[in-house]
């Protein structure tokens, strides 16, 4: 901790604040200055501008529904069934007269109302007026009976009372639909709007009273129910007209207060007063009609007409209130909405001129940390390279300022001295560990050439086959490690040591290959054409194949066989290696392609758990060489390796080999696995086979007789075991001289990395020795290595 007035360490390790020190935290005065006010604004503006949206999208729609949409369909429909209810019920009172004629165009005219009102009922808008869904559904449902009560009536089933209920429910049910078109949300509106609902009911009245008189004029009078309904619908309109509609009138429609005063409205009053009175102070059953049907006809088609001239008025006057005070929304929201949005852009351009300067020289501190993650890359790459790095010549320098900014600027100048210097250190120790790496696996190679040295002299000196096995075993795992050992070279920034002079056969590449793998013995080579490699590429290809040999063998079950095939193609020769294990996801095949393609610098510290370091040495030596390496599944599961050796390391034949024809006739061969070439060499009767100079038992020939020879003859009668001969079967470029105390460590290296022996052989060694030994050839094997069928089974190990 630190005394009382300095800097203390916090206990987490951060720095604390000095003491006494209010200063907000730079990030937290650009929030302040900057967010705040939008925060504070922002959501009442856009509050405000939403409700006043809302209100003027809903009073919009419901005045379009009201007018348009919904409300003229719905008068058209109201003054098509209240005219076709008159005449159903003159046509039901006198089926003789006139009127059925009027009554077929009336109903073809309803018919038009009704198939423009049906389609409302699937009309379902978000801001419509409250109960207006269901009052347009309820009149849909009473009018699908339409065309049943009209068969009735044509058929005279139907009742005068029950065709005048369906008609007037169903008017009714109309008259709900612009009750609910009166409720607007604005109130002068709803208020205007409910007296002209008001007049549709008063039209109603007069149309009920017309129908109950036409079914009366026939007969000459009414019933004392019919009587009953005509005295409702007077004293209703009466009630209407006088408390409702005259009082509501205003504007122009004050004109239309002496309704009640014209000519054609006494005369409609007069008679409706005599009818009244005609059923006042009788019990009679009936009430007569004297002297109202003349003037009756007349007066209502008059007063009708003028209530519906008023209906257009208070409809044109309610409309424009409406659409009106709708404008006026519109106005105030794009008022509200542009004095809002300048307000707010006032508050972000002030804020943003106060934090204008901090943000230069935030820039600033940000341009110069980009410059150091463009610089670093370089400095690296240059260190790579081997170049000498001046640290402190590599930064540069930020201007300190005495604030809090100044301070960033101080930390960035530490941060990029120390990652520069970090960098040439690292840079340093990694070439170090490089050279250290190499050196160590130089000797290392030295060594082991020195074993595979002694192990050559051990398999000329031993003649026993159990040591000569374990020589062989010993042979093979040191070509291994030799291997193993090269890779560590590889991936310490270095080359192979081993080279070849000459060009070699693409099977001896193969061969040799397939030699420094553990599982060798389930590799099949099968090369098409006579294919020579360059002197060049031996030691790289013959590593490259060996990896992704093992890889192939590793990764696939100890029973599968791995499959090699090489064969000329347009640009080269490719060579394809083929297992059947569980092969790799899509993900990991694209990975593994693309480090084929651009192998990185690796570091052997950090990738120590890697498990592909074979890839990588495939992918390095691949690079040098320009050899093109991509991996793909397989149709048996397992993964294709397809390398691809380009033309410039694809050479002629050498003249100084001789062709194929030139050389002995091969051997029967005795295994499935890979086989050997050898050239067959008589041996002395009675002598083991001689091994190759140079070869741990590379290859084995013998000049036994045919292969379906008898083998029941007698032992004297037998064939000779076969004889090793000294590089027999090497082609000359990859035998050794004769000489070898004049070869160098260098050049014994070189001999002992040619191809390895075959499985194959080495069987077929074992079992001539054995049976000559034994003195037992009764079981000769078949050219896969089993005993023939029916013979007794041998043992091999």
């Amino acid at each position: 901790m630190g005394d009382e007035n300095g800097p203390a360490e916090a206990t987490d390790g951060r720095p604390r604040r000095l003491a006494g020190a209010r200063r907000l935290p730079l990030r937290t005065v650009l929030i302040i200055v900057v967010v705040v006010p939008s925060i504070t604004f922002a959501p009442l503006l856009a509050s405000g501008m939403f409700q006043l949206s809302s209100l003027w999208r809903a009073e919009q729609a419901q005045m379009d529904l009201a007018t348009t949409v919904v409300g003229q369909p719905a008068a058209d429909l109201f003054f098509s069934l209240d005219r076709e209810r008159r005449l159903t019920a003159e046509v039901q009172a006198n089926p003789g007269g006139t009127a059925r004629d009027k009554l077929a165009k009336q109903r073809a005219e309803t018919d038009r109302s009704v198939n423009a009102f049906r389609p409302l009922a699937t009309l379902d808008p978000a801001d419509a007026q409250e109960g207006l869904t269901d009052a347009i559904t309820r009149t849909v449902r009473d009018l699908g009976l339409l065309d049943q009560q009209r068969q009735a009536v044509d058929a005279g089933w139907a009742g005068e009372q029950k065709a005048f209920d369906y008609y007037s429910g169903v008017i009714e049910s109309d008259l709900g639909v612009f009750g609910a078109l009166s409720q607007v949300d604005h109130v002068e509106v709803s208020s205007k709007a409910q007296t002209l609902v008001d007049l549709f009911w008063v039209v109603d009245m007069i149309g009920r009273e017309d129908a109950v008189l036409a079914r009366g004029w026939k007969k000459g009078y009414l019933t004392r129910d019919e009587y009953g309904l005509v005295t409702d619908a007077i004293g209703t309109r009466k009630h209407l007209l006088r408390s409702r509609v005259i009082p509501s009138l205003t504007g122009d429609e004050s004109r239309y207060r002496t309704l009640t005063s014209s000519k054609a409205w006494e005369t409609l009053t007069a008679l409706e007063e005599r009818l009244v009175a005609y059923g006042v102070g009788t019990e009679s059953d009936r009430v007569a009609l004297r002297e109202i049907g003349t003037a009756w006809r007349g007066s209502v088609e008059t007063v009708t007409e003028q209530l519906v001239q008023l209906l257009g008025l208070r409809l044109e006057n309610v409309s424009r209130i409406g659409y009106a005070h709708a404008n006026t929304l519109f106005v105030v929201f794009m008022s509200i909405t542009t004095v809002g949005l300048l307000a707010l852009a006032l508050v972000i351009f002030t804020s943003w001129r106060l934090t204008s300067i901090l943000r230069r020289r935030i820039l600033h501190l940000r341009q110069e940390a980009l410059q150091l993650q463009e610089r670093l890359p370089d400095v690296v790459a240059r260190l790579e390279r081997g170049e000498e790095i001046d640290a402190d010549a590599e930064v540069h320098l930020v201007e300190p300022t005495p604030d809090e900014l100044g301070e960033l600027g101080q930390a960035l100048n530490l941060a990029s001295r120390s990652a520069v210097r970090t960098a040439v250190r690292q840079a340093e120790q990694h070439r170090g560990f490089q050279r250290m790496l190499q050196r160590i696996a130089r000797r290392t190679q030295i060594l082991i050439g020195l074993q595979l040295k002694k192990l050559d002299e051990l398999e000329r000196r031993h003649e026993d086959p159990e040591v000569l096995e374990g020589l062989f075993d010993l042979d093979h795992l040191t070509a291994r490690l030799r291997r193993y050992e090269e890779n560590l070279v590889i991936l310490g920034g270095g080359q192979p040591q081993r080279r070849w002079r000459k060009p070699v056969h693409l099977l001896d590449v193969l061969r040799a290959a397939q030699g420094e793998v553990q599982d060798y013995r389930r590799i099949s080579i099968d090369v098409e054409g006579e294919t020579w490699v360059a002197e060049r590429a031996v030691g790289p290809l013959v590593h490259v194949l060996a990896e992704l040999m093992e890889n192939a063998t590793t990764f696939s079950k100890p029973l599968t066989p791995v499959e090699v095939r090489a064969a000329p193609v347009s640009r080269g020769i490719a060579v394809e290696i083929e297992d059947r294990g569980l092969g790799m996801e899509p993900e990991q095949y694209t990975a593994a392609n693309a480090l084929m393609q651009s192998p990185p610098q690796l570091d052997v510290m950090t990738h120590a758990d890697d498990v592909r370091l074979g890839l990588y040495v495939v992918a390095r030596l691949s690079a040098g060489l320009g050899l093109q390496v991509e991996l793909r599944p397989s149709a048996y599961g397992g993964t294709r390796v397809i390398v691809l050796l380009p033309e410039p390391l694809v050479v002629d034949r050498p003249r100084a080999v001789p062709g194929p024809a030139a050389q002995p006739e091969e051997p029967a061969q005795v295994s499935a696995g890979p086989q050997p070439h050898p050239q067959e060499t008589a041996a002395p009767e009675g002598q083991l086979p001689t091994r190759s100079r140079g070869r741990a038992m590379a290859y084995v020939t013998a000049a036994a007789g045919p292969p379906d020879q008898d083998d029941t003859a007698p032992p004297s009668a037998r064939p000779p075991l076969p004889q090793r001969v000294r590089q027999a079967s090497l082609v000359t470029e990859l035998q050794a001289p004769a000489d070898r105390s004049g070869q160098t460590d260098q050049e014994t290296w070189a001999v002992r990395d040619q191809p390895s022996r075959s499985s194959a052989t080495i069987g077929a060694f074992q079992r001539q020795s054995r049976r000559r030994r034994t003195g037992d050839d009764a079981t000769q094997p078949r050219p896969d290595g089993s005993p023939e069928p029916g013979s007794p089974k041998t043992e091999d190990r």
